[in-house]
C-alpha cells in the first residue's frame, strides 16, 4: 500500500469506529431493522441517479449489497439492540479480519507475507485481552449476533475484491438497492406493523442526525474508500487497518456514553494498533527489497484482479 492509501484505511477506520457510539445514540425507539432501512434509503437517494452502474455483473452488485450491507448490518444493529454495548460491539465486528484473510487466502489465494500474519495475531491477541476485560455482562445472543456480522462482512470483503471494482463509491450505492426493502419487510414481520409504525413517529432529530453520519460519512464516504481500496490493494494490506476501529470506537464510548474501559480493553487496544503498524511494515529482509522502491509485484501481492464484464 501507498502512504495514501495508508492515510485513507486511517480515515475509514476513525469514521467506522465512532460510528458505533452514533447509531446506538440515535436509535431510541426505532426498530432496529427500520432504523437501518432508513440508514440505506438516504445512501441510495439521490446517489444512485448521479452515479454510474459500477462495471461489474448484476451477481456482484447483489451479492456486495447481500452480504457487507443487509448481513453485516442487519446482524450488527438487531445485535446493539439486544444489548451489546457500542464500544464492545466495535471490538467484536473485528472478528471479520481473520476471517477475511482467511478466505481470501482460500478463495482468491492471496498468500499474506510474514509481517501481515504476525500484525493479525497480535490484533487477535488484543481482541482476546480486551473481551476478557469486558466480563461476561453481555447477553450471550447479543454476542453471536454480533459475531455473525462479523463473517457477512468477511464474505463481503472477499466478493468486493473478486470483482476488480475500480468505482468504490458506486458499488456501495448500487449494491444498497438490495438492502431497504428487505429490512422494512422484515421489521414488520419481527417487530409488527404498530412497532413499526411507533417507530416511524419517534423518529426525531437525533435519528435524523445518526441516519445523515451512517450514510454520509460512514457509508458514502467509507466503504466508498474502502472498496476503493480492496480494489487496487491486496485484502491482506487492507483489512488490518480496520483493526483500529475498536480503539476507536471504545475512546468515543467513553468519552459520549460513559462507557469506562477497563485495563484489559485499554491493553487490549493498544495491542491493536501495535498490530496494525507490525502488519504495514516494510520490511526489505522479508521480500529481499525495500517496497517503496519502484519493482515487481512481490509473488505474495498479486495484482489487482481486472473489473469482469457485465
Amino acid at each position: 500500500m501507498t502512504r495514501r492509501d495508508q492515510a485513507l484505511a486511517a480515515l475509514v477506520a476513525t469514521i467506522w469506529g465512532f460510528n458505533f457510539v452514533v447509531i446506538d445514540w440515535g436509535m431510541g425507539d426505532v426498530p432496529p431493522l427500520l432504523f437501518l432501512a432508513v440508514r440505506f434509503l438516504a445512501v441510495l437517494v439521490p446517489a444512485v441517479f448521479l452515479l454510474p452502474r459500477p462495471p461489474v455483473p448484476w451477481r456482484t452488485i447483489v451479492a456486495v449489497g447481500t452480504f457487507m450491507s443487509l448481513g453485516q448490518f442487519g446482524f450488527l444493529y438487531v445485535a446493539m439492540d439486544a444489548g451489546m454495548p457500542p464500544g464492545l460491539a466495535g471490538l467484536v465486528l473485528q472478528a471479520q479480519v481473520v476471517l477475511t484473510i482467511g478466505l481470501a487466502a482460500v478463495v482468491l489465494r492471496e498468500r499474506p507475507t510474514r509481517p501481515q500474519v504476525a500484525g493479525v495475531l497480535l490484533g487477535v491477541v488484543g481482541l482476546v485481552v480486551v473481551g476478557l476485560g469486558r466480563g461476561g455482562h453481555v447477553p450471550a445472543v447479543a454476542l453471536l449476533l454480533c459475531l455473525s456480522a462479523a463473517a457477512m462482512w468477511a464474505i463481503g470483503n472477499v466478493v468486493s475484491r473478486a470483482s476488480g471494482a475500480r468505482g468504490g463509491l458506486s458499488l456501495t450505492v448500487w449494491s444498497a438497492l438490495v438492502v431497504p426493502l428487505p429490512l422494512v419487510a422484515l421489521s414488520l414481520l419481527v417487530d409488527g406493523p404498530v412497532a413499526v409504525a411507533d417507530g416511524v413517529a419517534a423518529f426525531g432529530w437525533r435519528a435524523a442526525f445518526s441516519t445523515l453520519y451512517t450514510a454520509g460519512l460512514a457509508s458514502l464516504v467509507g466503504y466508498g474508500l474502502f472498496n476503493s481500496l480492496l480494489s487496487r490493494n491486496p485484502s491482506s494490506a487492507v483489512v488490518p487497518w480496520i483493526l483500529l476501529v475498536p480503539p476507536v470506537a471504545i475512546g468515543s464510548a467513553w468519552a459520549l456514553l460513559d462507557e469506562v474501559p477497563s485495563a484489559g480493553e485499554l491493553a487490549g487496544g493498544a495491542l491493536l494498533v501495535l498490530g496494525v503498524l507490525v502488519a504495514q511494515a516494510r520490511w526489505s529482509r522479508l521480500s529481499g527489497r525495500t517496497r517503496s522502491t519502484p519493482g515487481p509485484r512481490p509473488r505474495d501481492e498479486p495484482a489487482p484482479l481486472a473489473p469482469v464484464a457485465p
